[in-house]
């Protein structure tokens, strides 16, 4: 699938709407999982992942919302936002004086949602669709990861990198809603919020979600 078809077909199934407890930012969201699912199967084939990149989930809010009223943790800084989706939390990295901002996700549709958000929200971040976890992470100063612990072997692979991140003298920030997979042992709480989702993407119309961090 080409570029400009993932482009005009981001563009076409979702509509810019400002993220309930983000709402500094804006980015293009469907209102529903299944229709929009069944739509990019019929495109990519069945077994393609959800669209992720279609949501605010509430990981990727809370972290978003760290970075927001929190500007020194990112100010100046090269940021690495992996399984990024609708690039949320790099765009609010660049929005707070971030010095660049890399997206990265294997959905080749992330790679388009991600343009559009940059834009809409005047904002320029980089985008990868290589699966960083096949190698050691790369030169950066801060690495996001929001909403990543919803399968065990993925869970249990991130955090063994990113912990590979912070030993080579990264800042690390995870925003979780409480997954089942989510490994606690280790981290340090940074922040809890309350953040509004529905019961479209959740089981309550309002996730606790954390902010984490390696102990330094």
């Amino acid at each position: 699938m080409r570029s400009t078809d993932t482009q005009a077909f981001v563009l076409r199934h979702t509509r810019p709407q400002r993220p309930a407890f983000v709402p500094e930012l804006r980015l293009h969201l469907a209102d529903e999982v299944l229709p929009l699912w069944r739509l990019v199967e019929a495109q990519r084939g069945a077994g393609t992942p959800p669209p992720f990149w279609a949501f605010a989930w509430a990981g990727g809010q809370a972290v978003a919302r760290y970075l927001l009223d929190h500007a020194a943790t990112t100010a100046g800084r090269r940021v690495v936002d992996f399984a990024a989706g609708s690039g949320l939390c790099a765009i609010a990295a660049m929005k707070v004086g971030a010095a660049s901002a890399l997206a990265a996700d294997v959905d080749v549709f992330s790679g388009a949602a991600v343009a559009a958000n940059a834009r809409i929200n005047a904002v320029r971040v980089a985008f990868t669709g290589r699966d960083l976890l096949l190698a050691d992470p790369p030169d950066a100063d801060l690495f996001l990861a929001g909403d990543v612990c919803y399968e065990q072997v993925l869970a249990t692979r991130v955090v063994a990198w990113l912990r590979m991140a912070h030993a080579r003298g990264a800042r690390v920030l995870i925003g979780d809603p409480g997954r089942t997979y989510f490994p606690r042992a280790g981290l340090v709480q940074l922040a809890e919020y309350r953040v509004p989702t529905t019961r479209e993407l959740e089981d309550a119309e309002v996730k606790r979600a954390g902010v984490f961090t390696f102990p330094a």
